[in-house]
């Protein structure tokens, strides 16, 4: 019998989630709200760190070098705020929290590579993230149209303030 602890850890917990260790080069797709818009961030860096692997807590730790400043970012694997993490490279490394990275720069920080199935690693099929980037995307798309909408329509008005304007010009000019 499952306690209450752990039913609410299932109710919130994705059904898969990539695996992912550290050492791999991943694009996480987090969701951002600014005021009332929502929209997509790509984050693409280096798993330094990996944390809880099994619980409904795990946690990655995202290194990149932006600006010629180091970034990190830790993501909640099951965070619903995180539509999808890709995983673009795998690296040999024998540790798993990678903190010596945070010193190397340059070609010093490059890792040697392990050829992976790219494909069967980052296949995972959670209905409920992809359901909601298409919201977003559709979300989008709709206030585009209503812009693009809107700007013909002004354009229209303008254009027939032109044509009525031209019009009462050539009546005044058959006037005289």
């Amino acid at each position: 019998m499952q306690s209450v602890i752990q039913k609410i850890d299932q109710k919130y917990k994705k059904q898969q989630v990539v695996d992912v260790r550290s050492g791999d080069t991943v694009k996480v797709h987090q969701k951002i709200r600014e005021g009332n818009k929502e929209r997509v961030q790509i984050f693409q860096g280096l798993v330094i760190r990996t944390d809880n692997k099994g619980s409904h807590t795990s946690r990655i730790t995202v290194r990149r070098i932006a600006s010629g400043i180091g970034v990190e970012k830790s993501f909640l694997l099951h965070s619903p705020l995180v539509l999808k993490v890709e995983v673009t490279k795998r690296s040999k490394v024998r540790r798993n929290y990678l903190s010596y990275m945070r010193s190397l720069t340059g070609k010093s920080a490059r890792l040697t590579g392990v050829d992976f199935d790219r494909e069967a690693v980052n296949t995972i099929r959670d209905d409920k993230a992809e359901e909601e980037e298409a919201k977003l995307h559709e979300k989008v798309a709709a206030e585009a149209e209503a812009k693009a909408a809107e700007e013909a329509e002004e354009k229209a008005k303008e254009e027939a303030k032109v044509a009525a304007a031209l019009a009462a010009r050539k009546s005044e000019e058959a006037k005289e």
